[in-house]
């Protein structure tokens, strides 16, 4: 596919797609491969350089994954990052042990002279850190290049050798400099041109669609969101009328929601598709009575959708696969390969064992949101479609801490209503890349015209990323917020009080289950 590549080894590092992502944007080919890989795959003629990702693990436990160490003499240059950098620190003789104090977040570094890697860098700078573990010898002949004022190794490097390592994390958009530092690796270090030339996903996706669907059928689960529309323009495109979206409105939809999607993607909307809108509220409702668990939650949702497809696939005859628009973050946070699980989306990890189909199509399972945007707009949707606010699939369900109740849902779709309303008003809808209100389980006394109420707290959410797998929390301005909060005690019924949730990814999520 390309005359040199940088080749990803995954730990387990909830950021390793986007280390391979940071590196596409540098015009380098990337690909993500198991900590497993053969040394013989590594040691390839168009591999340039490899990089050893993050991971949830302590280096120093038998069970944690380890590679051949014969690869420090393969002759590739080696960038390990956080637990890669106390793998190499491990395997080459240095000593990594537990933290008395572990570091989250932004910290600044302090840069020793003279580091090849850390070249063009301010000698004081911000970087995201995440550890428990540190390094707290590094191997012979190794450098310490920085510092912070809690971790003696920030990192450390041997130029001879071509082995680097960074104990903080430079793919996140919180190193500062992190786009410089990867530069020096991939172009600097492993001598890579920064040539490559993306080719056509589009084109490449129908060819793949078409061999595997042949002329069978498929069903798509379309949200009207995003990620599915993309996938069913794209699945339309492949193969044409062998495509049936269907629309589940489980109940949980944004305010008008269900009447927008059958509008765009109904028989005169947009689209020359086959469509069918389903109304499964009360299903759903009756699946989730009681349940306040927002892992089970999830899983509820996602045995329930499936449960709806395989009686609508009866209904509309043989259908042999299910298509969804399952994107990587979707899979990192679910905790598929070697990650952790953070939550299990309802289209990955929500999914049972059992999904009545032959195959799932996800054809934008390696992309990151920007990216499935741009190929939205190559496909010819509207500006308006593809910029739309992401929805996650089980929707209000878990914008709802605590059981979801039809009363919540009401509370939740128009506060939520408001907040885009004002949020358009002011000039914002693109800036931000998502924004929406939830419901804490949190009630507080407040006061109206003369009687005391005992109502529901509302939490608005405005974040700015570029690839949702780290987000930064918007900077609204006071008149803006007060408008919005002023409004929700105002018109919805229910509600005494607002917030605004404040916190960056990580160390919280953007949904709030």
């Amino acid at each position: 596919m390309t005359e040199e590549k940088i080749v990803v080894v995954d730990f387990g590092g909830q950021y390793n797609q986007l280390i391979a992502r940071r590196i596409r944007q540098l015009n380098v080919y990337s690909e993500v491969v198991p900590y497993t890989v053969s040394l013989e795959e590594l040691a390839r003629k168009e591999v340039r350089g490899i990089i050893f990702t993050g991971g949830p693990n302590s280096v120093y436990r038998d069970s944690s994954p380890k590679i051949d160490p014969r690869v420090f003499s393969i002759g590739k240059p080696i960038l390990g990052i956080c637990y890669g950098a106390q793998l190499i620190a491990q395997l080459l003789g240095g000593k990594v042990q537990p933290a008395e104090k572990g570091e989250y977040g932004n910290t600044t570094l302090y840069v020793h002279p003279d580091s090849r890697l850390l070249k063009g860098v301010e000698k004081r700078t911000a970087v995201f850190m995440s550890h428990t573990d540190f390094i707290a010898q590094v191997p012979k002949d190794m450098a310490v290049t920085s510092h912070t004022d809690d971790c003696p190794v920030g990192s450390f490097e041997d130029p001879t050798k071509g082995i680097y390592a960074t104990q903080f994390h430079p793919e996140v958009e919180h190193t500062v400099e992190g786009e410089t530092i990867l530069k020096n690796f991939v172009i600097d270090i492993c001598g890579c041109k920064g040539n490559f030339i993306k080719s056509s996903f589009i084109a490449e996706e129908i060819q793949r669609i078409r061999e595997q669907v042949k002329e069978r059928k498929v069903l798509c689960a379309l949200s009207g969101g995003v990620d599915s529309s993309v996938t069913a323009a794209l699945l339309s495109k492949a193969i044409g009328k062998n495509l049936t979206c269907v629309f589940v409105d489980h109940g949980f939809l944004r305010k008008d929601e269900a009447k927008q999607v059958k509008a765009i993607f109904g028989p005169d909307g947009l689209f020359d598709l086959n469509f069918v809108a389903v109304d499964a509220a009360d299903l759903f409702y009756k699946k989730l009575q009681g349940i306040i668990d927002p892992e089970q939650k999830r899983k509820v949702i996602g045995n329930t959708f499936i449960e709806v497809f395989n009686t609508e696939k009866k209904k509309l005859g043989k259908m042999d696969f299910l298509a969804q628009g399952t994107i990587y973050p979707d899979r990192i946070e679910s905790g598929l390969g070697a990650a952790a699980t953070i939550k299990s989306h309802h289209n990955v990890g929500g999914l049972p064992e059992d999904i009545g189909f032959k195959g799932i199509i996800e054809p934008l399972s390696c992309l990151f949101k920007d990216e499935v945007r741009e190929i939205g707009l190559q496909l010819g949707l509207p500006k308006t479609l593809v910029y739309r606010q992401p929805f996650p699939g089980p929707g209000l369900g878990i914008r709802i801490i605590g059981e979801v109740t039809k009363e919540k849902v009401k509370i939740v779709q128009e506060a939520d209503a408001i907040f885009r309303e004002e949020v358009k008003k002011a000039g914002l809808e693109y800036r931000l890349s998502q924004y929406f209100a939830a419901l804490s389980n949190m009630q507080s006394v407040g006061v109206m015209g003369d009687h005391r109420t005992y109502d529901y707290a509302v939490v608005l959410r405005a974040v700015e990323t570029d690839d949702f797998m780290t987000a930064r929390p918007s900077r609204l301005s006071h008149d803006l917020l007060s408008s919005v909060a002023d409004r929700i005690v105002n018109e919805v019924k229910g509600v005494n009080r607002v917030l605004f949730d404040y916190t960056s990814k990580p160390p919280s999520t953007i949904e709030w289950e």
